[in-house]
C-alpha cells in the first residue's frame, strides 16, 4: 500500500481557538473539516512542507521556529496509508485568507469534536484539546 506523508497545523489564536478548514467540493473527502497542511513532497522536511502549504492555502508566513510538533496519526484508507505529523503554531505573519476557496472556522478546542473530519484526524484531538484546556 502506498504511504502518504502529510504535515498538518493546529493554528492557535490569542483566545486559544484552533483554525480548521472545510474541504471544498472539488477535493476528495469534500465537506469534512481538517487542519491546514498537506502532502510532504520529495526532498521536503515536514516543516518546510507545512510552511509551503500554509502559504499556498492561507497566504500566511510561518517559520520553522514557530512550529512545535504536537502529535501524529497513522491511518489506513482504502487506497493509501496516511502518516500525518500535527504541529502547533501560535505565531505567523500576514492575514489568514481562504486562498483555495475553503471555508475557515476558528473553534474552541472542545468543539473540534463537533466537526466531521477525515478518519485519520479524530485521534489527534485528545492531545490538542488537553494542551489547550484552561488551567
Amino acid at each position: 500500500m502506498r504511504v502518504v506523508f502529510v504535515s498538518g497545523c493546529a493554528l492557535i489564536d490569542a483566545q486559544g481557538r484552533v483554525l480548521i478548514a472545510k474541504r471544498p467540493q472539488t477535493k476528495p473527502m469534500a465537506g469534512l473539516w481538517e487542519f491546514p497542511g498537506g502532502k510532504i513532497e520529495s526532498g521536503e522536511s515536514p516543516e518546510s512542507a507545512l510552511i509551503r502549504e500554509l502559504r499556498e492555502e492561507l497566504a500566511i508566513d510561518a517559520d520553522a521556529s514557530s512550529l512545535s510538533p504536537l502529535t501524529f496519526t497513522s491511518h489506513d484508507y482504502d487506497d493509501f496509508h496516511l502518516l500525518m505529523v500535527l504541529y502547533e503554531c501560535r505565531k505567523w505573519g500576514g492575514e489568514i485568507k481562504a486562498v483555495e476557496g475553503q471555508t475557515l472556522r476558528w473553534v474552541e478546542p472542545i468543539r473540534l469534536y463537533d466537526h466531521p473530519m477525515p478518519s485519520a484526524n479524530p485521534p489527534l484531538l485528545p492531545r490538542l484539546v488537553s494542551l489547550l484546556k484552561p488551567r
